[in-house]
């Protein structure tokens, strides 16, 4: 045929049976003839399975397939020029190409949701990994649409990457529920926020590359006293830029659950939900090798301090008001025929000592610190207050009150009694609305 002048109807015939062989090939591969719009249709909980075949496709497309064609168009129509080879290649190729960029294609361009960066990001690593190979497959003046449309979903791809972290960082912000959670536990938010930066760090290297601004922060940049201030001058240097939006995304986290934390009717209840929370924040960074490198220990410490602080404000708001009934003042009166102390204001100084306390041990046992060894920390702080100023009250004043009529209406619990109520305290239940009392 290309001896009687037919080349192009030659390398029509060709290109036709080849054709069919690629066409059969990207079916077994699952590569499907969807066009963009049908592509961006479809639930994303489908195009995740998609994209997870879609990139092992491509490979074995680019590497085997295509480079295997392209040989063979070149050993069949060796002698005739490129021209021939290229043109063969392309009229075989070019179809099957353009099927398997516009998947990616339609990825690169859709909707922006949190839940889609990590698998662009696959997407992403998978193409540009894959680059060199298109470039070598592709190599010809003729093909260069498709390096080009390689090229561009790439761009695409970043692009929508930084998109997304941007649009998370603004989700995380104006998250809305003002619901406060039960017992002060962990909020939903502050799980989903952690789970998703832990995710982020495992893809610290291509997303290093990728981000390259810093973090849009506070007041200094916008007048929307909604948004919490933060100067990064300090990490600066010491921190990728990356690590820096890792930092900020943990900042406005905070700063909406202090918001949130607002919403409990008790101050203290308020204190032990922040409390919990960026408890929680330390630990998954200190639970994530990654997370924590870029994080640094600099800002670990901050927030070390952060969920201290938040204990020690929990332990003031509800403890100091306790402790208050054990006071000496007011307890000693003067005149020649008194033992020196007022028994009256003495039994109404333990009737508040009890209902108070009991009112404490009822409402915090239904509060929740999920973290065991926090929870133990706490009840052991507030032990070390509680029962050596209940010891020494009781020691200085329990003859006055056993030497009275009724002294169990005042006297109505042990030391131990109170270190085994405080046991009860962040389980998450509710208790006998009665102590549990040892024998006098």
């Amino acid at each position: 045929m290309i001896g009687a002048g037919y080349l192009r109807e030659c390398i029509q015939v060709y290109a036709s049976v080849r054709k069919s062989a690629v066409d059969a090939s990207l079916k077994r591969l699952n590569v499907e003839k969807l066009s963009i719009g049908d592509i961006q249709k479809l639930e994303w909980e489908t195009l995740e399975t998609k994209i997870r075949r879609w990139i092992r496709a491509a490979r074995i497309c680019v590497r085997v397939l295509f480079a295997s064609e392209r040989r063979l168009c070149e050993q069949i129509f060796e002698g005739l020029g490129t021209s021939a080879d290229d043109a063969c290649f392309m009229e075989t190729i070019k179809g099957p190409a353009i099927q398997l960029f516009n998947f990616a294609e339609a990825i690169s361009i859709s909707r922006r949701s949190p839940e889609k960066l990590f698998k662009i990001l696959d997407l992403h690593d998978a193409l540009s990994d894959l680059l060199p190979d298109i470039d070598s497959v592709f190599e010809s003046k003729s093909s260069e649409s498709i390096r080009v449309q390689a090229v561009e979903i790439l761009s695409r791809l970043a692009e929508a990457a930084r998109g997304i972290l941007s649009e998370f960082e603004s989700a995380v912000l104006r998250e809305p529920s003002r619901v406060p959670v039960p017992g002060g536990t962990i909020h939903p938010l502050t799980r989903y926020v952690m789970n998703y930066i832990s995710l982020i760090s495992d893809y610290k290297q291509t997303l290093i590359e990728l981000i390259v601004s810093k973090p849009s922060t506070g007041p200094r940049y916008s007048s929307d006293p909604n948004v919490p201030d933060m100067d990064f001058s300090e990490y600066e240097g010491q921190a990728s830029t990356l690590a820096l939006h890792l930092i900020w995304i943990i900042v406005i986290l905070q700063f909406n659950l202090d918001g949130k934390s607002k919403h409990y009717k008790d101050t203290s209840l308020a204190h032990l939900f922040m409390m919990n929370n960026v408890h929680y924040i330390v630990q998954k960074i200190k639970g994530s090798p990654e997370l924590r490198e870029m994080i640094g220990d600099d800002y670990l410490r901050k927030l070390t301090g952060k969920f201290r602080v938040s204990a020690t404000s929990y332990q003031r708001a509800t403890w100091v008001r306790v402790l208050y009934c054990l006071r000496d003042e007011g307890l000693h009166v003067s005149g020649s025929f008194s033992s020196g102390v007022s028994k009256s204001a003495l039994r109404e100084r333990f009737k508040a000592f009890n209902s108070m306390f009991e009112e404490v041990h009822r409402t915090q046992a239904t509060w929740l610190i999920p973290d065991t060894q926090l929870r133990e920390e706490l009840r052991i702080s507030i032990s070390e207050k509680l029962l050596p100023a209940y010891r020494s009250f009781l020691g200085r004043f329990r003859s006055h009150i056993e030497s009275g009529r009724h002294p169990e209406n005042y006297i109505k619990y042990s030391v131990e009694d109170l270190e085994s109520a405080v046991l009860d305290f962040f389980e998450g239940y509710p208790v006998s609305q009665h102590l549990r009392k040892r024998s006098q």
